[in-house]
C-alpha cells in the first residue's frame, strides 16, 4: 500500500499479549483476553510491547497495519486494560515526593559523586555502549517532543504560551535542518546506527520500551494532563546538565561531530526551557488548577522512577561487561529523510 512506505514493520513479539495484539493488526487473529493481561508481568516485555504497538498507531502505524486501526473499539478496550495495570502499578511505585515544590527541589540538586548513565558514559563508557545508549533512546529522540504535543490542546493561557514555546524550540524553532529528531538522527549517522524510525524497537529491552510508553499514557489521556506536565518538567530541568555530560562522552569517545552537536545544543536550550517549564507551565498550570498538583508530583515521581529501572539496567549490564540490547546493532549508514 502506497502509505506503508514510510512506517515501520510491526516487531517479533515477546509473548501471548504482544503476539495477540499483532496477530489482531495484521487481521489474523484475536487480541488477548483480560485474564491474560491480568496475569502478565506489568514492566515486563511482552506487556510493555503490547502497550507499545497500541500507543505506536498514534505516532506513524506500522508498514501493513491499517491506519484505521488507530480508533479500533476492541483495540481501544484492550490498551485500556493494559493501561490500567500499567497506571495501578506506578502509582503504587513511584510514590516519592508530598508536593510540588519539594518534587521541584529534588530535580534542581546535582549530586556531588553521581553515579548514572550519563556520568558512567562520560568518565569511562567505551563507544560501543554509546551505540546501545543511543539505539535505545531513539525510540523516543526520533519523535522528540512528539509525546508532549499532545497536551497543547488541554492547556490554556500562561501554561500554555509556554509549553508551546518550548515545543516550538524542540521541532527546530521552524527551520527542518534544527527540528531535534533530525538532530538526534545526525548522531545516528555518526555512530554508524540505522536512522529509519522504529529500527531499533526489537533491540529494546523492557526497561526502554517503559519510558517511552510513560509518556504516551500521560500524553494521550486528558485527565492526566498534570502528569503529563510533572514528566516534561522532569525531562526538561534534569536535560542540561545531562546533556553536558553526555557531549563530554562523545567527545572523548570519538562518537563525532553531529553527536556532540546534539548534545551540545540541549545544554543551551534546556537551560532556558528549565525556566520557562518551572514558572510558566507549572506556575501557569497550577494558578489555574490547582486541584492537578498531586498529579504533576506523580508525573515526576513516576519519570524518576522509571527512568531510574532503565539506568540499573543498563549499568549492570555493561559493568559486567554485556550487551544491554535485546539484539545485536551492526554498523549501518542508513539515513532518513
Amino acid at each position: 500500500m502506497e502509505h506503508d512506505r514510510d512506517e515501520p514493520p510491526l516487531p517479533t513479539p515477546r509473548g501471548p499479549l504482544s503476539s495477540g495484539v499483532e496477530a489482531y493488526l495484521r487481521g489474523a487473529g484475536r487480541l488477548p483476553r483480560r485474564e491474560g493481561i491480568d496475569r502478565a508481568q506489568v514492566y515486563g516485555d511482552d506487556l510493555q510491547l503490547a502497550l507499545y504497538l497500541c500507543y505506536e498507531l498514534h505516532y506513524r502505524g506500522f508498514a501493513g497495519v491499517a491506519p484505521e486501526r488507530e480508533w479500533d473499539p476492541d483495540l481501544l478496550r484492550t490498551r485500556a486494560a493494559l493501561e490500567q495495570r500499567f497506571l495501578s502499578a506506578l502509582r503504587t511505585d513511584a510514590r516519592v515526593h508530598d508536593s510540588v515544590a519539594e518534587a521541584l527541589r529534588g530535580l534542581l540538586v546535582e549530586p556531588v559523586h553521581g553515579t548514572g548513565v550519563t556520568h558512567f558514559l562520560r568518565d569511562q563508557g567505551e563507544l560501543w555502549q554509546v551505540r546501545e545508549y543511543a539505539a535505545l533512546r531513539s525510540l523516543y529522540h526520533l519523535k522528540e517532543a512528539d509525546p508532549h504535543a499532545w497536551v497543547l490542546p488541554r492547556l490554556w493561557g500562561r501554561a500554555k504560551a509556554g509549553m508551546a514555546a518550548v515545543e516550538f524550540d524542540e521541532w527546530g524553532g521552524g527551520r527542518a535542518d534544527r527540528v531535534h529528531a533530525r538532530l538526534f538522527a545526525d548522531l545516528m549517522t555518526d555512530l554508524g546506527l540505522d536512522t529509519r524510525y522504529g529500527r531499533y524497537l526489537d533491540a529494546a529491552t523492557a526497561e526502554a520500551l517503559v519510558t517511552v510508553n510513560l509518556m504516551s499514557l500521560f500524553g494521550l489521556h486528558r485527565a492526566l494532563r498534570g502528569a503529563l506536565v510533572g514528566h516534561f518538567a522532569t525531562v526538561e530541568i534534569t536535560s542540561s546538565p545531562g546533556s553536558r555530560r553526555l557531549a563530554q562522552a562523545m567527545r572523548r569517545t570519538g562518537a563525532g561531530s553531529a553527536a556532540e552537536h546534539f548534545y551540545d545544543e540541549h545544554v543551551e536550550a534546556d537551560a532556558v526551557h528549565e525556566q520557562v517549564v518551572r514558572h510558566d507551565v507549572i506556575g501557569g498550570l497550577l494558578e489555574q488548577e490547582p486541584y492537578l498538583a498531586p498529579d504533576v508530583v506523580f508525573g515526576i515521581d513516576a519519570t524518576g522512577f522509571v527512568e531510574d529501572r532503565f539506568g540499573a539496567r543498563l549499568l549492570g549490564d555493561w559493568r559486567a561487561s554485556r550487551s544491554s540490547l535485546c539484539a545485536p546493532v551492526s554498523r549501518e549508514s542508513t539515513h532518513i529523510s
